[in-house]
């Protein structure tokens, strides 16, 4: 008795050039999708807006913006710490918008390497 197969599986050499043509139209559109939102800016505000950042999705800073009130020479440690904590919160919005755009693309698959 022979083992069936579901369909689109085996096919023998036809059905490998399809998953080929597929695997390539994948990394075509990762590859595309990479470079979109590399030209993407995020935004990320700490201090209810007293800091607030501007990153690319290269997770490059564009743009950093201070209020009057939170520049205090007594307390620059927590100046430091407001920009630290919007540009994390920037970082992590591009890192979630990428997976997200990603596995739309991969239909949740996790190619190592990839993203």
């Amino acid at each position: 008795m022979k083992a069936r197969l579901p369909q689109g599986y085996g096919g023998g050499p036809s059905n490998m050039q399809s998953m080929i043509r597929k695997a390539q139209k994948m990394q075509e559109d990762m590859e595309k999708k990479q470079e979109e939102l590399g030209e993407r800016e995020f935004s990320a505000s700490a201090g209810g807006g007293a800091v607030e950042v501007k990153i690319s999705g290269k997770k490059e800073l564009r743009a950093l913006k201070l209020s009057p009130e939170v520049v205090d020479p007594e307390d620059i440690e927590m100046l430091e710490d407001l920009i630290m904590a919007a540009v994390n919160e920037a970082i992590r919005t591009v890192e979630d918008v990428t997976a997200k755009e990603m596995d739309a693309i991969t239909n949740g698959l996790n190619i190592p390497g990839m993203v």
